[in-house]
């Protein structure tokens, strides 16, 4: 069993990597492996994913209103508009990664090593920097039309490989399809609704059918830690990625890899 400020610790670690595009399974691999930290437990993890998808669904309950809203008006009228259109766009790209996780999930669990992980957090920083430096200078504010979404979602389904990181595979597919950086974060992080969701409801059933004892103080430590961190997170990146671009980031996760390298080889 972890100790609460391990919790507090991996929580934070959760909530930051969650959204950024950096790798949370990177981060999260380090403690154990250089610490010699114990897992934190299926609890735990249930815990802080419900922390993350909080922290989404506050940051962006006014965008899920109006989709909401939208959908409605549309149903009553019988005719598509604007914010049924994304929901659409929103619950195609969904279905790649569904059909993947389901399909693929013991695979993607025994890729979970080192050498995996520092190879894809480098590789994929590479891409990263690649589609930041092709953003147009009249790059879409919005996922124009349903390849673009579903293309996106075809992205989103190789993000189950350690290292790969959700968000900068999905952002990276939307900056290449030609969206604003403003408008692939916009999309990844509202696609990361169902996907999070998803995930948490799958380690509920699991711990339904395990014998495991719940320690209440350090589920509720790990939740708000990761919910306070993953929404001052997003709303941090959101604001700084129309002036500073993903080169940071880029920067951020070639070092990373090179760690990661260095303990492979070590």
């Amino acid at each position: 069993m972890i100790e609460w400020w391990q919790a507090a610790l991996l929580a934070l670690l959760q909530g930051l990597t969650e959204f950024l595009p950096i790798s949370s399974s990177a981060h999260l691999l380090l403690p154990s492996m250089l610490l010699g930290w114990p897992d934190q437990g299926l609890v735990f993890d249930v815990a802080v994913h419900v922390g993350t998808l909080t922290a989404v669904s506050l940051y962006f309950w006014r965008d899920l209103w109006v989709l909401a809203e939208g959908g409605w008006d549309a149903l009553r009228a019988g005719q598509m508009n604007e914010h049924s259109r994304e929901i659409l766009y929103l619950a195609l790209a969904t279905v790649p990664a569904v059909i993947v996780g389901f399909a693929l999930n013991d695979v993607m669990d025994s890729l979970r090593s080192l050498p995996v992980i520092a190879s894809t957090t480098i590789l994929f920083a590479l891409l990263l920097a690649y589609a930041d430096r092709r953003v147009g200078t009249v790059p879409s504010d919005n996922v124009g039309n349903w390849r673009v979404a579903l293309m996106i979602g075809c992205a989103q389904a190789i993000a189950p490989i350690p290292g790969t990181s959700r968000s900068g595979i999905t952002i990276t597919a939307g900056l290449l399809l030609g969206l604003s950086r403003h408008a692939a974060a916009r999309f990844s992080f509202l696609l990361s609704i169902p996907i999070i969701l998803g995930a948490a409801l799958l380690k509920v059933s699991d711990l339904l059918g395990a014998d495991t004892a719940v320690d209440l103080p350090l589920v509720l430590l790990g939740t708000a830690t990761a919910a306070v961190s993953a929404y001052g997170c997003i709303a941090l990146f959101l604001r700084l990625i129309e002036a500073v671009g993903m080169l940071p980031f880029v920067i951020y996760r070639l070092l990373l890899g090179a760690v990661l390298c260095l303990l492979w080889w070590t």
